[in-house]
């Protein structure tokens, strides 16, 4: 029997329709909980999961109180060198990508991946893991799993891995937003995404042996305006390869959910060809679009924060009910609030959100 989760991935989800939220609003669950959930986390999260079971939120394994985290009012870090924002009860990583390491082209087009390797010493880097052996990343991988299950998941079930750095955020988070941006149309920088290319097969590879039935790969390939790169360079250096680490995954009887913030609606038609099972982005993304071109694909995203942080109740419904006809209009839609919910969100929108997603969301 097939878990409510794997249903709607697949395109067939339940009359109800199931939630997928990015959740980073610890303020939220005191004030709906009634437990402050800094003194007593797991307490108040346990309280938190009976209330709204939909949302399937971790549980901590102990109640030790959590320090409420130093950041000023915008949620930017108090310590400025440090370069983060607040996220939940704690703080993003850096968004200050390889500049402590790159300081111009020339520094880039002389840096080799596949010769550095072993990335656990760069912080700067999402999922710096040791990349030299695909051996030993299938270890590391497959520890994450029950030993019984095999190579295969149980049939019907949702159990999935991801990736954060498919291909397009490897030169990204490396090098940083302007070196990236300066080097990428130099003949000099296909080597260096060839190598980033053959990394990823390592990883790909391990992933085709895993118990999933699902790998979610990442790569924020546009912004909320549209892509970051033209379609010649994207059919040049990511699409390819997508399709190609993607038919490693496909040919071991996995599926692929996309994942990207920003407005995808330029790329969604290459994605999928690619052979995605659908995506999940944020509410700049033209869900209904895809619902109505795509044989029920997996969609997820399509939730405004912007109109939560209003907190006009007329509106949060009006978002809620507009959200449901889309999710009548796929299988694979789910409930999403797709550019977050995070520690700023007025506390009683989001209840709202959360109390008519349960009273309307039915396809």
């Amino acid at each position: 029997m097939s878990d409510d989760r794997y249903a709607t991935f697949m395109g067939h989800g339940p009359r109800k329709i199931i939630h997928w939220e990015h959740w980073s609003c610890p303020d939220a669950e005191t004030w709906i909980t009634g437990i402050d959930y800094y003194a007593h986390p797991r307490l108040c999260r346990t309280k938190m999961n009976e209330m709204y079971p939909e949302l399937g939120l971790y549980i901590p394994e102990n109640d030790n109180p959590i320090p409420k985290p130093r950041f000023t009012n915008d949620g930017i870090s108090a310590d400025h060198t440090r370069h983060t924002v607040r996220w939940g009860d704690s703080e993003t990583g850096t968004f200050q990508h390889g500049e402590a390491y790159f300081k111009s082209p020339e520094d880039v087009f002389a840096f080799s991946p596949l010769e550095k390797g072993d990335f656990s010493d760069w912080p700067h880097v999402v999922m710096n893991w040791d990349y030299r052996d695909e051996d030993s990343l299938y270890k590391k991988l497959r520890a994450n799993y029950p030993p019984e299950w095999g190579d295969k998941a149980p049939a019907g079930s949702s159990a999935s891995t991801w990736f954060y750095n498919t291909i397009f955020m490897w030169p990204l988070l490396t090098f940083g937003w302007e070196l990236f941006l300066e080097c990428c149309l130099d003949d000099r920088f296909e080597r260096i995404m060839s190598e980033f290319t053959e990394i990823n097969r390592r990883v790909f590879r391990a992933f085709s042996r895993l118990p999933v039935n699902f790998v979610i790969c990442h790569d924020d390939i546009v912004t909320s305006r549209g892509p970051v790169c033209s379609p010649s360079w994207m059919n040049k250096y990511v699409f390819p390869v997508y399709e190609e680490l993607w038919d490693i995954l496909r040919s071991s009887g996995k599926e692929v959910i996309f994942m990207a913030d920003g407005c995808m609606d330029a790329f969604v038609d290459d994605v999928m060809a690619c052979g995605a099972r659908g995506i999940i982005s944020e509410p700049y993304t033209n869900y209904k679009d895809i619902a109505k071109r795509y044989d029920n694909p997996f969609i997820a995203g399509e939730g405004d924060n912007r109109i939560l942080m209003r907190n006009d109740p007329a509106e949060i419904r009006k978002m809620v009910l507009n959200m449901t006809e889309t999710g009548k209009m796929s299988g694979g839609y789910m409930m999403c609030i797709g550019n977050h919910i995070p520690w700023n969100v007025p506390p009683p929108a989001i209840k709202l959100y959360l109390d008519l997603s349960r009273e309307f969301a039915y396809r």
